[in-house]
């Protein structure tokens, strides 16, 4: 990924935090997925009074990037309000981010835009697998 396309996705990811859905927790959430061919995915948290209910942004950006037809990306970037630490995707996410890539680059971005990049096979290093295939 070059510089150029890392900043318009850092972009994408602040731009679909201000669309989250977030009554309950206030922790608003934007993502953004890189696709294969430069196209660019966003997705916000959707929280739901059933707490159980509501989606992660990371999930939501990959959702709406296979409905409109993706399946390869080169990398995702996730943002919230949090300014003093870096917020990473939950554990779902995580699974869910590894079934379109096991290798995939995963940047943390904080409200001024400094990130930090990390890969989903460091922050998820036994995922489930589908141990009925041969």
């Amino acid at each position: 990924m070059n510089a150029s396309e890392l900043e318009k996705l850092i972009q994408e990811c602040h731009a679909a935090k201000e669309k989250a859905y977030a009554p309950y927790s206030k922790f608003r959430v934007g993502a953004a997925v890189l696709c294969e061919d430069g196209q660019i995915i966003q997705g916000c948290n959707v929280e739901n009074v059933s707490h159980g209910h509501g989606l992660c942004a990371e999930r939501a950006a990959l959702v709406r990037a296979v409905s409109l037809g993706y399946r390869k990306f080169k990398a995702i970037s996730v943002t919230t309000d949090v300014t003093d630490k870096w917020t990473y995707p939950c554990g779902s996410c995580r699974q869910f981010i590894v079934e379109f890539g096991n290798d995939l680059d995963i940047y943390l971005v904080k409200t001024d835009s400094t990130y930090k990049k990390v890969n989903i096979k460091d922050i998820l290093p036994y995922p489930f697998q589908d141990t009925f295939l041969p």
